[in-house]
């Protein structure tokens, strides 16, 4: 296995062909900091020998995609439905399950259902990953947990952006949320994503409470953020698939247009909860892990649910990138996804 090297210039990763020029050339690890504190770093990154050897073979194989240009939306979203069906299909392989296409109060959503089931007396929803302008995962989050966790799952096909920004997602989240109300005690809902799913996993929880709506029992941050309006670490260091990729550095003094914020003020209390009331928030369940994107941004989020005195339990996986538990053929997905569904079994419904 290859060691990675990761050179960063103002916190931005050299490409994969400079690293490997970089390994011939056997640089010595060395860090210098400007004035401003701004860091240039070379590093040497062995892969951990705890890290499974499906994932080593997986980590391999992103180093090795070329990088190609910036995909438009429509190339994105092309891209993102065809993996997804791909993956959604894999997914009910692995983890049989029922799926229902239906509506609930006007919003597209999925019934999933648990081949067990007998009239679930719990339900999650479930907020699909996709950066707020694609689906990358409403299926293939939502058909694991139902699975192992034996509990309905609603998922929800959210208005996306750009053509529907910030709070377009919420209020679709909150309106289906109010509908299953009906059929369920709050103590008997759960509600989980991935990404940006799990962002907006923690904007719904914020905008209930304002609206004085009961809380859900449960939730699920599965690598997320709280806050539009700084820029974590670890979006520095990191790509979607971890050292490997393009890089989208991001100069925190003069944030670039985010098409799901739009106009909205970047620190709106429901956009950015970091800087809402987390007092009260359901018990919540955070996963990230050490190569991810937005490690820092899952760190931080936890570490105000803990000041708020929230029951807030943070899970970091090595060396893997963002949103790993797609991919079925990871021991460490194998893991992640379990403790998920334990989560959910012990707090929702109980």
């Amino acid at each position: 296995m290859k060691v990675a090297v990761l050179h960063l210039v103002a916190a931005i990763a050299m490409t994969p062909t400079l690293a490997a020029q970089s390994t011939l050339a056997a640089p010595q690890d060395s860090a210098a900091f400007d004035p401003d504190g701004t860091a240039h770093i070379t590093r040497v990154v062995p892969m951990p020998a705890s890290v499974s050897p499906e994932a080593r073979k997986w980590l391999d194989s992103l180093d090795q995609q070329k990088v190609g240009p910036p995909e438009t939306l429509a190339e994105r979203r092309t891209h993102t439905d065809a993996w997804r069906k791909m993956d959604s299909a894999e997914a009910r392989r692995l983890y049989p399950v029922n799926v229902e296409e239906t509506n609930l109060a006007g919003v597209r959503t999925d019934i999933i259902t648990p081949l067990a089931d007998a009239g679930s007396k719990r339900v999650l929803i479930n907020l699909h990953g996709g950066g707020f302008n694609s689906d990358s995962g409403s299926l293939i989050e939502g058909i694991p947990i139902a699975n192992l966790a034996k509990i309905k799952v609603v998922s929800v096909y959210y208005r996306l952006a750009p053509e529907n920004p910030f709070p377009a997602a919420v209020d679709d989240v909150v309106a289906v949320y109010k509908e299953l109300l009906k059929t369920y005690p709050p103590r008997s809902i759960g509600i989980f994503g991935t990404s940006a799913g799990a962002i907006l996993t923690c904007e719904v929880a914020v905008r209930l409470k304002q609206l004085g709506l009961p809380l859900p029992a449960a939730l699920g941050i599965f690598s997320g953020l709280g806050d539009f309006s700084r820029v974590g670490d670890s979006r520095q260091l990191f790509t979607l698939n971890g050292l490997p990729g393009r890089m989208e550095p991001i100069d925190p003094n003069h944030l670039p247009d985010n098409e799901y914020a739009g106009k909205t003020d970047r620190k709106d209390p429901v956009l950015s909860p970091l800087f809402a009331d987390l007092r009260g928030m359901p018990p919540s369940l955070l996963v990230t892990s050490t190569r991810d994107i937005l490690l820092s941004d899952t760190a931080t989020l936890h570490r105000a649910l803990l000041r708020a005195g929230d029951d807030a339990q943070l899970v970091v996986y090595e060396a893997l990138p963002h949103a790993f538990w797609y991919h079925f053929q990871l021991p460490e997905t194998k893991e992640a996804l379990e403790l998920m569904a334990k989560f959910f079994d012990e707090k929702v419904g109980r």
